[in-house]
């Protein structure tokens, strides 16, 4: 009890000071970073519009906020995510993710990476789940305008879901993941990352989540940006289909 207390209490402290995509269940951190050589903080701040389709449909307005931080060696990502859901056209739900992850970069092609994450959300039935995770990132290409990584991590997962069957799982992850990063011109840039996240001791447990996101610079420091995700749960909460996608446009501000 007192182990899970101290977890949750991690968890929240960082949602105090944060606010990614909720709806999601695994949530895309290469989404999180901002492409830059010079040290100090950088950022973005977005304001979406959805219309998705799980259980139900439902149009969403989401607000998110990045922040992070580079210093030599060091790189800290900060990331918070409110959604605001209309469901059926009438009922009201909402859902967060926040997350906080360091790296530290061992070469010019290995980083070592370290990170938190709590989320709720209330269509997927997730009362609360809390992830702690660390592991390798390996670049995998030396060209500035394309680049691709892989990322092999260990993670710890609590989750409770409000199904009133499942009990409380406490489980051992793997989260392995590949990104590309293309930037085929100035204010053009397109990200897709995948992560496939099976549980240790049952690796017919698993989850996969593709996102792929495009951002169309429109003038200073704002740009459009569009993204699609899809995920597949094994084994969801009771009720809840296995895969569900969701389709996201909207403006982001971005800033150095």
């Amino acid at each position: 009890m007192k182990l899970r207390f101290l977890f949750k209490l991690s968890v929240f402290t960082i949602l105090l000071f944060s606010s990614e995509k909720a709806a999601s269940q695994i949530l895309n951190a290469e989404s999180l970073r901002k492409v830059t050589d010079t040290s100090g903080y950088s950022g973005s701040a977005s304001l979406d519009f959805q219309l998705k389709r799980n259980v139900n449909n439902f149009f969403t307005i989401s607000s998110n906020t990045h922040l992070q931080y580079k210093m030599k060696k060091h790189l800290i990502l900060f990331k918070n995510d409110v959604d605001f859901q209309k469901i059926e056209g009438e009922k009201l739900s909402n859902s967060f993710i926040s997350h906080l992850r360091y790296n530290y970069k061992l070469s010019s092609l290995i980083a070592w990476e370290a990170f938190l994450q709590g989320q709720y959300n209330k269509v997927n039935l997730i009362n609360f789940r809390g992830l702690a995770g660390t592991g390798p990132r390996f670049k995998l290409s030396q060209l500035e305008n394309y680049r691709f990584y892989l990322g092999s991590l260990v993670m710890y997962e609590y989750e409770e879901v409000l199904d009133n069957i499942t009990p409380i799982q406490r489980d051992i992850r793997a989260s392995i993941y590949f990104s590309f990063s293309f930037y085929p011109t100035q204010h053009i840039s397109i990200v897709s990352t995948t992560y496939y996240q099976p549980k240790l001791n049952q690796f017919k447990d698993y989850r996969i989540s593709s996102q792929s996101s495009l951002l169309v610079g429109l003038f200073k420091n704002f740009s459009l940006k569009t993204s699609y995700t899809f995920t597949y749960d094994a084994f969801p909460a009771v009720g809840i289909p296995n895969s569900q996608y969701d389709f996201t446009t909207g403006v982001a501000y971005t800033f150095d």
